[in-house]
Parts: structure tokens; C-alpha cells; sequence
């Protein structure tokens, strides 16, 4: 069965996992903010919503992808969390492939949605599988490893049917095997390099009804999943969303780690 979401079990549980008068749980937001893409609208709420829900607070702070080039991770301050926003083409795709590469090599929780999805496997290619030719085909047309390519079939303004990996972290977040989501996106992985981004740690753990790539993640880290889809859009609705409750809660269990 699909579920047409939003929920799972435990989606909506209120768990208090840090004590009253703790910070807030601080959420990087690597993108280049602008109110008009209605993802930036809707991701601080759906922050806000699963941190209801956890009976914590957050606090998201966006982080130019220009001023990250310029910086470097620095500029990230010392996140509990880093997630990857809608809205490519970035102002410096230096700037966001240094983000993830941070959230990846130093073990902080990240998601990527959208152009996440698609700068997070352009960097587990460049600086994990060797390959710094690897590209997106929206702004390399003649890139000579077109990682990222149009899709077939545009998924601007659609919505469809994922499909989870069994065992797969995404599939325990949502707690079901798979889900209807809604994208607003033209590019994904090209279906040509399918085996070859999976020959490290990285999994693709969600498909579409054809068997396309839609959702990935790394086998190897606390909790580093990305989708082509945008979850953040139920937050639109007042729907909580439980993969954004899940790496909300990584950061919460992370930070516990720490300390």
C-alpha cells in the first residue's frame, strides 16, 4: 500500500530528547534563500513542526553558498545539522559541494532536497569515487561525466510514488515501504551511472515506479539521506513530515554523542 502522506509510525510522537533551557537544535540551511521558491517558504516550518513534535526547539540558519566558497565550512559555524535546500542553480556550487563534504567527512546529520539531492551525489562522485569530471548537465552541457541529466519526463509541479529499500534508513523514518511525494525538478541521476555511484557506501533506497533513483543515502554515517522529491512541501499544508522529524531527530542523538 501507498501511503499518501504524510505520516508513519511515530511520526507525530512527542519525545523530549534534551533537557528544558538547552539550546536550540541549529539547523545550517546551505542555499541562497529567496521567499519566492515556495521550499524556502516552507522548510523552517517544517523544522518548526518536527520540533513540536519532539517537544524541542530549532533554530535554522541559512548559509549563502557564495559566502561559503569564500569561506569555507567555516562559515557553517559548528551546526547540529545541515541540510541542503531547493534552488539551484546555487550562486557557488564550490560553495555548496564544501557543505556537504563537511556534513559527510565529519559525521553531521545532513539532507539534501531537490538540487541537494543532485550536489550530493556530484560530490560523492568528485571526492568519493574519484571522478572530479563529474558534473550537471543544466550548467555543464558538455561535461564529459553528465552525472546529473534532464529527466525524461519533468517533475516539475508532479507528484508520484517512491518506493523504499528495505533496511534502508528512509524506509525506517516513514515507517512503510513507500509513500506519494511531490517534486518541483527537471534533473536527476543519470540513469547511465546508476552502478557506478553505488560502488561505495552510497545506496539509492528510493525509486519511482520505473526504478529511478529518487532518494540515497550513505550506509557508512549517522544519517546522510538525500531526495529528489521535497518533503519539506507538507509543511505547506501543517503536515509534519516524518523524514524531516527523523533528521531532526539524528541531530537531537547526535549532539547527545557529543556531550
Amino acid at each position: 500500500m501507498i501511503d499518501k502522506f504524510v505520516g508513519g509510525p511515530g511520526a507525530s510522537r512527542n519525545l523530549t530528547l534534551i533537557s528544558p533551557g538547552q539550546a536550540p537544535i541549529h539547523v545550517a540551511l546551505v542555499g541562497d534563500r529567496n521567499l519566492e521558491v515556495p521550499a524556502h517558504a516552507a522548510i523552517p516550518l517544517a523544522l518548526s513542526l518536527a520540533a513540536a513534535a519532539l517537544g524541542v526547539e530549532v533554530d535554522p540558519v541559512w548559509v549563502p553558498t557564495g559566502e561559503l566558497e569564500a569561506q569555507g565550512p567555516e562559515r557553517l559555524g559548528n551546526p547540529d545539522a545541515i541540510w541542503c535546500v531547493p534552488g539551484s542553480p546555487y550562486a557557488s556550487m564550490t560553495g555548496a559541494l564544501g557543505a556537504i563534504r563537511h556534513a559527510r567527512e565529519h559525521g553531521r546529520p545532513f539532507l539534501g532536497t531537490c538540487g541537494g539531492f543532485q550536489h550530493a551525489l556530484i560530490e560523492h562522485a568528485r571526492n568519493v569515487l574519484g571522478r572530479p569530471e563529474a558534473d550537471h548537465e543544466e550548467f555543464s552541457p558538455n561535461a564529459p561525466l553528465a552525472l546529473i541529466s534532464a529527466l525524461a519526463c519533468s517533475l516539475a509541479g508532479a507528484a508520484g510514488a517512491v518506493h523504499f529499500l528495505q533496511g534502508s534508513k528512509i524506509a525506517a523514518a516513514y515507517g512503510c515501504t513507500s509513500a506519494i511525494e511531490e517534486y518541483n525538478c527537471r534533473f536527476g541521476l543519470n540513469p547511465a551511472f546508476r552502478l557506478f555511484v553505488e560502488q561505495g557506501p552510497l545506496s539509492i533506497s528510493g525509486v519511482d515506479e520505473h526504478g529511478e533513483a529518487r532518494a540515497i543515502e550513505l550506509n557508512d554515517h549517522r544519517f546522510f539521506l538525500a531526495t529528489l522529491f521535497q518533503p519539506e512541501r507538507a509543511a505547506l499544508a501543517g503536515k509534519l513530515h516524518p523524514l524531516v522529524t527523523a533528521f531532526l531527530r539524528a541531530a537531537l542523538q547526535a549532539r547527545a554523542h557529543s556531550t
